[in-house]
């Protein structure tokens, strides 16, 4: 009963774009308070979304699911190619990431085709507050906040590794402002990596792209020059994956 009547009001404001709760009770004879009630459940979880006055509008979290294929599969079909080129232009390891429920999956790894070996993140989960790939989905994703963030069970997987709950706001606040994120030793050390969203809003916020590489070669210097250009290759693929790109995504020739 609880599903159905969950399904009924995103139907009801899925067919009328915008819906109040006053709409959702005419057309489904839920109790205004149990409407209320449902509508705030569907908030929380992303599926509808408020949009002013009243009205509710179906959420951006239902829209990744329903409106387009964004299968794994799917979206290597055109990103690794890019990833591909990128790693041969730079001369390192190239990554896709994307946001899976709480998480964020390294999905996809490319490495330069020269018979030289590179280093190799690998795939699966990394953690929130230690990897490039994650901190610049979670700096700009909605779906995501610090609240998931525990202050005390932040894991100091090395002595650069930033386990204050503060220290993480400045840092997401500082990766918002320049457009890319960067991890330095923070989960192993030795290595370092860079890497940015796909796009700071929609589908493209959820998943991000980046390069690692050893110290040696991820120089402060190396890195805020690779930086505003993974920024760039990120906007690239959106814009060719048919997806809106904000102006304000950082662009560099």
């Amino acid at each position: 009963m609880y599903l159905e009547r969950l399904t009924m009001i995103l139907e009801v404001v899925g067919q009328k774009e915008l819906a109040t709760v006053a709409d959702i009770c005419a057309h489904s004879e839920l109790p205004k308070p149990s409407a209320y009630r449902l509508v705030q459940d569907l908030v929380a979880i992303g599926l509808l979304e408020p949009v002013g006055r009243g009205q509710f509008a179906i959420g951006s979290r239902l829209k990744r699911v329903t409106q387009s294929d964004q299968s794994d599969r799917s979206l290597l079909e055109t990103i690794a190619p890019t990833l591909k080129q990128a790693a041969s232009q730079f001369s390192c390891t190239f990554f896709l990431s994307r946001l899976r429920g709480k998480s964020v999956e390294i999905i996809h790894v490319e490495t330069p085709d020269t018979g030289v070996s590179y280093l190799h993140p690998g795939l699966g989960k990394r953690p929130l507050h230690a990897c490039s790939c994650s901190k610049a989905v979670a700096a700009f994703s909605t779906d995501l906040s610090l609240s998931c963030l525990v202050e005390g069970q932040l894991r100091a997987y090395t002595e650069f590794t930033l386990t204050d709950v503060q220290d993480l706001k400045t840092e997401f606040q500082s990766i918002r402002e320049r457009g890319f994120a960067e991890c330095v030793e923070e989960i192993e050390r030795g290595m370092c990596s860079v890497a940015a969203p796909l796009a700071r809003t929609g589908p493209g916020a959820t998943m991000s792209i980046g390069a690692t590489g050893s110290v040696r070669v991820f120089t402060p210097a190396f890195r805020e020059k690779l930086g505003p250009q993974i920024t760039k290759i990120a906007s690239d693929i959106s814009a060719n994956l048919g997806w809106d790109i904000t102006t304000d995504i950082q662009k560099t020739g």
